[in-house]
Parts: structure tokens; sequence; C-alpha cells
């Protein structure tokens, strides 16, 4: 298989590669959110909270709008009481509570919801003015099944032993936020500045917060250590400006003071740090004393924020905003890769005798002989104990390898150019006299090979002449896989996935807009992509399903053969597929895995930066 990232490209989509395949995979703010489809929420539809597990994603909102998100898609179920809901928390779906408006306080048994306090109704139909129907905002609990839910004008209930009960916090201020620390205390907040704790035994004694913020959030630290968000009214401002403060060891200390924020209505733990979310889809990354902003793709209002199961999170907001930054929702379904606790490589280093980044890896099938290429026209031939120099091709990028139909070789990358290798020599057969890159071959025998590369390029090659097709794309084309002449898909930028079916290209869609790098398959039935952070996608035939890896590094070769399916990509990550699951490889390596050549006779071999190429030992 060829590796699939175009270093050579129009100088901008060669910064873009560089700082994905060379940054930090694990940075948040190479990760742009965006909204998740398939959620059935009208414009005017608000989200209040949402919550998750391995199994499943709630998300709620106005008039009792509850939806369920099983790993397959998204399910409104029926509410007790048509009023908001503003927070779900539980240790486990069947064990599930939310409230919300008019006091409502809802369970969940793992199939629907029960009404268990709030929402009376009086003598005239409607909701009657009594102290019950106190709205209510945040709610948590501790691992003894003790809950407790706050609200307005300074409620604070209790539930023991199934009964709900009212507890006295010393205050009539509006409270939005509660959390349960691990040594047992409560902390709760709320307008004007309240900041109240308990030890969880109905006594509940004020903290001395030095700002008079309206606190919407909090998130523990440690036993001593929380973040508190919120926000206030600004006269010069003419608008609300949001507040973050750090409580630590009993004191208070202001963050970012002189950085404007939004009004932040929620945080959550993120990547070694947290998030808040706020007014005007703000979502801000939270690490230490350093607040970055991060691209939401939305101006609208962002409620509350999930952490989910993989590592990533979900915000929801107003106008029916639910966003990610997640390649796919699916991911939280996803079976979880193996992590070995045995850190001995799975991965031995072949020497290559260069140390020219190398781009693609190529098995001939007709003598068994493996080839390698990059940098700087690039060739090395492989006899199963090491490698050996081709005469190079000039000093252009070679990215793929493929046979001529007189024996010989095909040889393609930089400047539009293929050449042919006749065993002794190279000479030039094509040449587009642009400069785009050709990043992949495919084959069917002699009189058909097809090329794929930047702007969209496909190049058809029919035993006498090279002929540029139509592609129908100015995107990147990455990766080229074939079942034969007939059935082909090229894979590139957001998503991009087109099929040839013997007379035209078509676009098919997997249902991501990541970037995708690579695609191989055995079968119709069968079929691979990867890309950007770890996305996977599988087609069985009918329909595509992402399964990632749950990695953050982008994957940027994937091939098959006796020992199953196998991906690599930067940072040294490899993923094997055993036929049931995807599990880690260690590979040793810290470098960029480009290209990789899983069906030949040498076994599993991936090659890339600085002329690595490594082998996976066998099992």
């Amino acid at each position: 298989m060829t590796e699939t990232v175009a270093a050579n490209a129009e100088p901008s989509r060669r910064g873009l590669f560089r700082r994905l395949v060379d940054g930090d995979p694990e940075d948040p703010r190479r990760h742009p959110w965006r909204q998740v489809d398939g959620l059935a929420a009208g414009p005017g539809d608000v989200f209040w909270t949402a919550w998750a597990s391995e199994q499943d994603v709630f998300v709620a909102g106005d008039e009792g709008a509850i939806f369920q998100f099983d790993g397959h898609g998204w399910e409104r179920l029926e509410a007790p009481a048509p009023v908001p809901i503003h927070a779900i928390f539980g240790p486990s779906r069947e064990r599930l509570y939310a409230v919300g408006w008019m006091g409502a306080i809802l369970a969940f048994d793992g199939t629907s919801w029960r009404k268990e306090r709030g929402c009376v109704i009086g003598g005239d139909g409607k909701y009657a003015a009594v102290d019950e129907n106190t709205p209510l905002f945040d709610l948590t609990g501790d691992e003894r099944g003790g809950l407790w839910a706050v609200g307005d004008h300074g409620t604070i209930l209790a539930r023991h032993q199934g009964i709900w009960t009212k507890e006295e916090s010393g205050t009539r201020a509006h409270l939005r936020a509660i959390v349960g620390l691990t040594d047992g205390r409560l902390i709760a907040v709320g307008n004007d500045g309240v900041v109240l704790t308990s030890a969880g035994d109905g006594v509940w004694i004020p903290l001395d917060c030095p700002v008079r913020s309206g606190f919407q959030a909090l998130l523990p630290l440690g036993d001593d250590e929380l973040l508190l968000a919120g926000g206030r009214y600004f006269v010069d401002a003419n608008g609300f400006r949001g507040d973050l403060l750090r409580w630590r060891a009993g004191s208070f200390e202001t963050m970012a003071a002189d950085q404007p924020l939004a009004r932040l209505r929620d945080l959550a733990a993120y990547r070694g740090g947290a998030l808040a979310v706020g007014d005007q889809g703000r979502i801000y990354f939270i690490r230490g004393n350093r607040i970055d902003q991060l691209d939401s793709s939305t101006r609208h209002d962002l409620m509350a924020i999930a952490p989910l199961p993989t590592g990533e999170a979900l915000a929801v907001g107003d106008f029916g905003t639910v966003l990610t930054a997640a390649s796919n929702l699916s991911e939280i379904q996803a079976a979880p890769v193996s992590i070995k606790g045995d850190e001995t490589p799975t991965w031995e280093r072949v020497e290559s005798g260069v140390d020219r980044q190398l781009w693609g890896l190529w098995s001939d099938e007709r003598d068994g002989s493996l080839y390698a290429c990059g940098e700087e026209g690039t060739v090395l031939r492989f006899d199963g104990n090491r490698f050996e120099r081709l005469p190079p091709i000039g000093d252009v990028g070679i990215h793929c390898l493929t046979a001529a139909e007189d024996g010989g070789l095909l040889a393609a990358g930089q400047l539009g150019e293929i050449h042919h290798f006749d065993g002794d020599r190279w000479r030039k057969q094509f040449d587009l006299h642009v400069d785009i890159t050709i990043l992949s071959f495919w084959a069917d025998g002699p009189g058909q090979v097809f090329a794929v590369g930047d702007e969209g390029l496909v190049l058809h090659w029919d035993g006498e002449t090279w002929q540029r097709m139509t592609s129908g794309t100015r995107s990147a084309l990455y990766g080229l896989w074939g079942m034969d002449a007939e059935h082909l898909l090229a894979v590139g930028d957001f998503g991009m996935i087109l099929r040839w079916n013997g007379k035209r290209w078509d676009e098919f869609h997997a249902g991501t807009e990541s970037f995708l790098f690579d695609v191989w398959g055995d079968a119709l039935d069968d079929i691979y992509v990867v890309g950007l952070s770890g996305t996977i996608g599988h087609f069985d035939g009918r329909r595509w399903t992402l399964t990632p890896a749950r990695a953050r590094a982008d994957l940027l070769a994937v091939d098959g053969g006796q020992e199953g399916v196998v991906a690599v990509g930067a940072g040294g990550i490899a993923f094997h597929h055993d036929g049931r699951s995807w599990q880690t490889d260690v590979t040793g390596f810290e470098g960029g895995l480009r290209a990789l050549s899983a069906s030949n006779a040498y076994g599993v071999l991936a090659a890339g930066d600085g002329g690595a190429i490594l082998k996976r030992c066998a099992r």
C-alpha cells in the first residue's frame, strides 16, 4: 500500500498536513467541534443537559424533550411532564435521575422515565404555586445512593432511602450547581457569589467568596480544589461577562482576570485539563492557568457539556445544538482498543540504508519482491534480508509504485510525473506538466492502471496512453483500492470517498467529515478506511460503520493479509484487528508511519520518517 499524505502539495496543504502528522494529536486546539447529525430537534429547541455512558447518550431540554442515542440512532423518549429538564445524573442508565422546571424530579429504570416529585397540578388544571414546584437546576449523588438537588430560592433537597426531604440552606439565592467531593463533602453555588459547603449531614455553611458572580457550574479537581464558573452583567459592556475562579485549600483565586470571557454555563474534565462552555457558542480549554478558546462552529449559547467514555465530550445548547469534537458520535460505542500491559515492542526495526522519509510500500505479486519509495527519488528493493537501492529517479519525491506491463516498475509522485524502470534505468513515461502530486496507484494486470492525487486527480492507463479522468472533485485523493477494474474506491479530504463502477466516478459517503488517508479491502463487503484522529471506518456491503481506535493520532495507512488488518500512523501508532476488535501494538517508534504492506511474503512491514522500516513480529 502507499503512504497517503501529500507532503509536497501546495504550500497551504503541505503546512496543514505537517501540523496534522507532527503536532500533538492530543491537543484539543487541533480539533474543531461540529454539529451531531441525526437528532430530530427543532430550531426552537433548547438543550440544557447531557449524560453519557459506554452504551448510551441522553440529551434533554425544553418541553420535556429527552433523546437517547444507543449507538445506532437517536430516539425521543416519553417524558412524564412537558417541562424543561435541566440536569441528568446517575451511575448507570438503570439508575438515572433528572431535575427540571416546576420541581420535576424524574427517575429512569433503563426503559422508561417516571416522575418522583414536583409538577403538582392545582384545581384549575395548572401548575400549583406550592413549594414542591420550585424549579430545580442540578443534582449530584454519592456512592451510597444519596442524592441532592438544588434550585431557586436556596432550595436544597436530599434523597435518602427513597424519600426526598428539604434541607435548610441559609440563603434565598437561586442555586444552580452542586457537586460531591471524594471525601464526602458537598459544594453548592448560585447567584450573587453564593458558595455553600456541607459534610452531607444536612448542615450547610457559607464560604466567603470575593466575587459576586452568578455561578452556574462546578468542577472538582481534587478534595481541596474546585473550578467555579459563571458570569455577571456589566453596565459598561451592556452585557454579561464570564467569571472563572479556582478554589484551593479554602481560598478563592480569580482566573483570567484580564481575559474577556463569555458567560460560562458548565464545566467538564477534558484531556488533562477542563472545558468550559457558555454564551455565543464559546468553548474554552483550561489547563493550569492557560485558557484557550476552541473552534465551536456555532454562535448559539451552549448550556452544558458532558464527558464521553472515549475522552471526548458533548456540548449542548440553544437551537437544538449538539456538538462534539469526535469525528463521529458512534465513537462512544466503539469497542475499546485492548491496551497491552506488556510494553515490549511487537515490531522490530529493519535496516533500510537510508535516512530519507519513506512514503510508499508495494509488494510485487509477480515475484514476491517488496519495494519502498520516498524522498529524493528513493526506491528500495527488499530481498528478505536487506534493502538495496535502485538508481534514483532524479530528485523528485516518489509516493507510489506498481507493476509495468513489460515486467518493469512504474513510480509516481511529485510534479505529476510517472517513471518507468526496465531493470536497468528509469525513463519518464508521462508528465502532467503541473505541480500536482500523484499519491496512489492501483493496477489490475497489464493495461489497467489507475492513479489518484492532489486536486481530485485521477489518471488511467489503458495499455497505450495515460488519460486524465473526470473525478468531479477538486479535493485531494490520498488512497486508492480496487477489487477489479470496475470496482475501485478513492479516499480524500473531509470524508471524501469516490467509487468507480467501470463507467464513472461517484461520491460514496461513510458518514464522517474526517480526512481519509487510505483504503483497503479483501472483498466488496469488507472494506476499511482510516484517517484523521484515529478514524476507522468499515463497509460490510450495506453500510459504513465508524469503529474508531479511540486514539487521537492520525492513521495514515491500512492493509490486510494473513495476520489480519493492520493500520499505522502518526507517532508510531499501530493497530491490529484480530477479526473481532482492534488491538494496539507497541512499535517502539515515535515518528510517523506513512506506508504499510501486509500482504507480502515477508509479513507486515511499515515505513515512514527518517527511512524507518519496521516489521511486525510473528505472534
